[in-house]
């Protein structure tokens, strides 16, 4: 329905009139652009706004481009649209309605409060979206130096123009990351004191940061500012806290010409540095823990071996897991301490597999160890460790086989002793393969341990294979499910005739691992006592086979 520009001017100016009441400022526009209709609270936004004015005089320029654009638009285009612009230091929207007299009524309603809060909003979903992308990119590796770059570079882009992550002295050097926005992080090891910077000393050791206020940017010492940065307008120092310890310190710089940080900007830094400092504690945790345990995983690995006193060894282990690499089965051989003593070998089988057994073997192989003095008693050696695993926490066995190993002549003479542990084989110049006797109990289980021992010769060429039942019991096979068993691994030695150690260890583990393929199996050790032949293999031409000669 429209309004006639009599009756509205008449309207306008009487105090009771219907427009004096609405709740927010209303003009009326005749077609002309003079303000027919200004009511009391459009009087008090727009001193110049009254009644006979013109609009483009009294009113802000944003609000007459609207007027203009709708009076050049039909009434069904405009009667939905909306405009907005500023009114001194709040703003407006303003709501159109052209009537059938071609005035045009203007709403303006008040949304500063509306335009804050969605600008607020705009600005916490960036920065969580922020704070999540750093966090994806600081867990996403567990290398110190690598979320120092990522610390520096984050900060530099997205919270000020320059950033420096700096961790606690070492050896009288002060570790630190340096970044330009737009540039890549630099490390470098300066010898400065911290505490030349007010606040950053006391970051180091996780003391609550100083407001960026406090602080001076005039004194900056020369290696906290970046060369090429100018003259700073304001820092911000925050703790990196970790997980007990402080992982060290954010430094934040901001040019001169630039806004200082505000209080709100501080906050969000902290929150930062609180997601940075988490991931450079648990990198610096696990650079620890690596280096711990790669320390024990020496200890705990099977030794590379060698001929010892004129007598061949070799030896291979497969742990359970192709990730592992350490397990159940283990092996030692110790040379004699004297010239004329034997060698002592020893092969064990942990009952488990991955690290609880592979805790076990290494207390087994360190008692071994101590109890070397007697190492020509078996039995005796077999006793005391039994009694020292049962006196233990552990609840786990195991099986061994020892096996004394001594060069008389051209020949080994061997004593083995099984200890509830699959029997030796013995691998003989014809192809021949023997069981070796011997037979006793597992140690770690029982008060009474028992063995039997035996004693045999090799000849040159022979060969005592000690080995775990990881490689009996492979499943594989075309069906998956057979296991490579023992007469597979007799006729697969008896192949191995005239062959040396290494050779032998690398063509049981290949067959095994052959047989297995990707299924799952135990873990699997092996080991080759072997006498050398007394004739080396030489080649007569480039062309011909080599030959065996004395």
């Amino acid at each position: 329905m429209g309004i006639s520009t009599q009756a509205a001017v008449g309207v306008g100016g009487q105090a009771d009139s219907p427009w004096s009441a609405a709740p927010c400022p209303v003009l009326i526009v005749d077609a002309r652009g003079a303000l027919v209709l200004v009511n009391d609270t459009a009087g008090a936004l727009l001193p110049q706004a009254r009644p006979g004015a013109v609009m483009a005089d009294a009113v802000p320029s944003w609000l007459w481009r609207a007027h203009e654009r709708v009076g050049a638009q039909s009434q069904e285009s405009t009667d939905s649209e909306v405009f907005s612009g500023a009114v001194g230091e709040r703003t407006f929207e303003a709501h159109p309605t052209v009537h059938a007299d071609d005035t045009v009524s203007w709403w303006l309603v008040d949304d500063t409060d509306c335009r804050l809060a969605r600008d607020a909003l705009a600005v916490e979903r960036e920065r969580t979206a922020f704070l999540t992308h750093s966090s994806n990119l600081l867990l996403s590796s567990l290398n110190l130096d690598r979320c120092m770059d990522v610390t520096a570079q984050m900060a530099a882009e997205h919270l000020a123009d320059a950033a420096l992550v700096v961790v606690p002295s070492r050896a009288h050097h002060l570790p630190m990351v340096t970044c330009l926005r737009g540039g890549s992080p630099v490390m470098s090891h300066p010898r400065v004191d911290p505490d030349e910077v007010p606040g950053l000393g006391e970051a180091l050791q996780g003391f609550p940061p100083v407001p960026s206020r406090w602080l001076d940017p005039a004194v900056a010492p020369a290696w906290l500012v970046p060369e090429g940065f100018g003259k700073v307008g304001s820092i911000v120092i925050t703790p990196l806290p970790g997980h007990g310890v402080p992982a060290g310190a954010l430094v934040l710089l901001r040019h001169s010409e630039n806004p200082a940080f505000t209080e709100r900007e501080e906050v969000f830094a902290r929150l930062f540095a609180a997601r940075a400092g988490a991931a450079m504690s648990a990198a610096r945790l696990y650079a620890e823990q690596s280096a711990i345990t790669e320390v024990l995983m020496r200890e705990l690995l099977p030794p590379s071996l060698h001929q010892v006193a004129g007598v061949d060894f070799a030896g291979g282990y497969r742990p359970s897991e192709d990730h592992e690499r350490i397990g159940g089965d283990f092996y030692d051989v110790h040379p004699s301490a004297t010239e004329g003593e034997a060698s002592l070998v020893v092969l064990g089988d942990v009952c488990g597999k991955g690290l609880e057994a592979a805790v076990l073997t290494g207390k087994i192989r360190n008692t071994l160890h101590a109890l070397l003095p007697m190492a020509g008693d078996h039995q005796r050696m077999l006793s005391l460790l039994n009694t020292s695993l049962l006196d233990s926490h552990h609840t786990r066995f195991a099986t061994l086989v020892l096996a004394s190993a001594i060069r008389e002549g051209h020949e080994v003479r061997l004593t083995l002793t099984s200890a509830g542990h699959l029997a030796p084989l013995i691998l003989r110049t014809d192809g021949e393969v023997e069981e070796a006797e011997t037979l006793g109990t597992l140690v770690g289980a029982i008060p009474d341990a028992h063995s039997s021992s035996t004693a045999l010769t090799l000849a040159p060429g022979e060969t005592c294979v000690l080995y775990t039942d990881g490689i009996t019991e492979a499943r594989g096979g075309p069906l998956g499910e057979t296991l490579f068993g023992e007469e597979r691994l007799r006729r697969s030695l008896s192949e191995c005739t005239g062959m040396p150690a290494e050779g032998i260890v690398e063509r049981i583990q290949m067959l095994a691992s052959e047989w297995v393929g990707k299924g799952r199996h135990d873990d699997m050790a092996i080991v080759v006592i072997s006498a050398p032949r007394s004739h080396h293999l030489s080649a007569v031409n480039g062309h011909t086979r080599g030959r065996y000669t004395a």
